[in-house]
């Protein structure tokens, strides 16, 4: 039976619930698990924290909670295992269901930068690594195991991975777990667990298979739910620059100084990268500053108090040390380093954007991160547009219109006397061309000199291909119904997007849908040149269960 959710309450009850619940102090968490929060810089829960925690740490129910990626899911779920966890065993507590490799890692990642003090081993275990590496590894003892479900089925069969004691089963993802097509090997898994396990459930929405499932495996549930917002801002610009790594300087340099006005927070991944970049900025002359774990709270409260003013318009940071930042007037946010996942990525464009204001989020790749910006796009559920960085020529023209607007508008008001006196002087003994240009070359030289840039080098197509191996199954929703065949598949592909017969292998037509290998640099290409606003998408990167054993044991190998 399902108990009456904190989602569920009159808004008057639940706005005092949440009022109740603005500090990590007042969630029932040990001293240890908070002061990994405050390390990591977090200030106060989000509302799936502030919700799901309390509960979790009751023990004493199974949970549903729906919420977007970017609402902080991980920790919500990752602080109250690590407080439940008896490191006194070795035997496995939790099992962490994830639909992909990539959420494999991340999720055990962070789960690892909460745990503090207390000695917890968290294994990711997915498709592509090697199992012998998995095998050492649960020999030893673990305690919470983090799985796409290929590779936990895989433990599961060889009798590597057991789940008879586990007292937590957490399926994170669950409806892009059903779009991908693992639904059955969910109830697989669960058919191993502990029956007297609680289940938490995390899913941006709840279909109909979720809830089937739910009713099937859950004994009764708590529904928790965050209100739905737009993950990215309406007024933020997504664009992405491909870049070698040894220009990604050159290539922010170019972007603050064609922008008029750029005032921007610049992420990196590291505290060196941080100092890097700030050093080098302040040897080109730029006003920046950095905000990273090594700083002291009185200098971050310093710099970021001249941030506020504008007195220093970059601020280079990284994400722990961003937190807590609320500036509303931002013109660009810029990733440096590509975030880490998806939720990274929204927390970090969302300081754009704001208040009514337009602003442009940035973030450059190198060749090999391609298919981690692509994961990031599709997760996030936004668009990031691919776009070119600005050519040198195109840089002097912006900065020559704004010395002649400056210009313009000092004319406009009145100028002291002596200045007249002079220019009369300066007039009266040269020519008034050449002395204007002789002032313009003495006060902007530096500014307009091309020579002060680097050349960036275009990456190149082979370079591009090598770090993009790798195909991606499409799902079409047409079949043979449809009156569609392999051959018209194809031409309907190549009427939308550049490509190649010979590139659209392993074509299966079925009745209601169809499926098609491509190269993964076109994958995305194919999947957005199909998508209609406010339709549902013809082509996807779903994958369908289609029966064919062949096709089951290359989507396991690649979860």
């Amino acid at each position: 039976m399902v108990s009456v959710s904190i989602g569920q309450m009159d808004n008057n009850k639940k706005e005092e619930y949440m009022a109740d619940k603005k500090r990590f102090e007042d969630l029932g968490l040990s001293a240890n698990a908070l002061g990994a929060i405050h390390k990591k810089g977090f200030e106060e829960p989000t509302a799936i924290q502030a919700m799901t925690i309390p509960v979790m740490l009751r023990d004493d129910t199974n949970i549903i909670a729906q919420a977007q990626t970017g609402t902080g899911k991980t920790a919500a779920f990752g602080l109250p295992l690590i407080e439940m966890i008896n490191t006194g065993s070795k035997t496995v507590q939790a099992l962490i269901l994830v639909p992909t490799r990539e959420l494999a890692i991340q999720v055990s990642e962070e789960i690892n930068s909460l745990k503090g003090n207390k000695h917890i081993n968290i294994i990711p275990i997915y498709g592509g690594q090697s199992i012998d590496q998995q095998l050492r590894r649960l020999k030893k003892g673990v305690h919470i195991v983090v799985g796409s479900p290929g590779r936990v089925i895989d433990h599961l069969k060889r009798k590597t991975l057991k789940l008879g004691k586990i007292e937590h089963l957490v399926i994170d993802e669950a409806d892009e777990m059903l779009n991908m097509g693992f639904i059955e090997e969910m109830e697989e898994i669960m058919k191993h667990t502990n029956p007297d396990k609680r289940t938490l459930l995390f899913s941006a929405t709840i279909p109909g298979r979720i809830k089937a499932l739910a009713h099937k495996y859950m004994d009764g549930y708590e529904l928790l739910t965050v209100k739905k917002k737009q993950l990215t801002p309406n007024l933020t610009e997504q664009i992405y620059f491909e870049v070698k790594a040894a220009d990604k300087f050159e290539a922010l340099c170019r972007i603050i100084d064609i922008e008029d006005g750029f005032y921007g927070l610049v992420f990196c991944r590291t505290k060196r990268d941080v100092d890097s970049v700030v050093s080098h900025l302040t040897d080109r002359g730029y006003d920046a500053e950095a905000i990273h774990g090594d700083i002291s709270q009185a200098q971050r409260e310093r710099t970021l108090g001249k941030f506020k003013k504008q007195s220093v318009n970059i601020l280079i940071a990284t994400d722990v040390a961003a937190r807590g930042i609320d500036v509303n007037n931002l013109s660009h946010v810029i990733n440096y380093s590509l975030p880490q996942n998806p939720e990274s990525y929204v927390h970090r464009i969302g300081r754009t954007g704001r208040a009514g204001n337009e602003g442009v989020a940035v973030t450059f790749i190198t060749p090999r991160e391609y298919k981690q910006l692509m994961f990031i796009q599709r997760v996030a559920k936004t668009d990031i547009k691919r776009s070119k960085i600005p050519e040198v020529k195109d840089i002097i023209q912006a900065k020559k219109q704004k010395i002649y607007d400056d210009l313009n508008t000092i004319l406009e008001d009145e100028i002291d006397a002596k200045y007249y006196y002079w220019a009369r002087k300066l007039i009266k003994e040269n020519n008034p061309t050449d002395i204007l240009a002789a002032i313009l070359n003495y006060c902007f030289e530096k500014d307009i000199n091309p020579d002060a840039y680097s050349e960036i080098k275009a990456v190149s197509t082979k370079e591009k291909q090598l770090d993009r191996q790798g195909k991606a199954r499409l799902f079409v929703a047409l079949g043979k119904r449809d009156k569609l065949n392999a051959r018209k598949l194809i031409e309907l592909i190549m009427s939308r997007v550049p490509i190649k017969p010979k590139q659209i292998k392993d074509i299966q037509v079925m009745d209601k849908f169809s499926f098609i290998n491509v190269p993964f640099a076109k994958a995305e290409k194919i999947v957005l040149s199909f998508k209609e606003k406010g339709q549902k998408p013809l082509i996807t990167h779903a994958k369908q269960r289609t029966g064919n054993n062949g096709m089951q044991r290359m989507r396991r190998r690649f979860s």
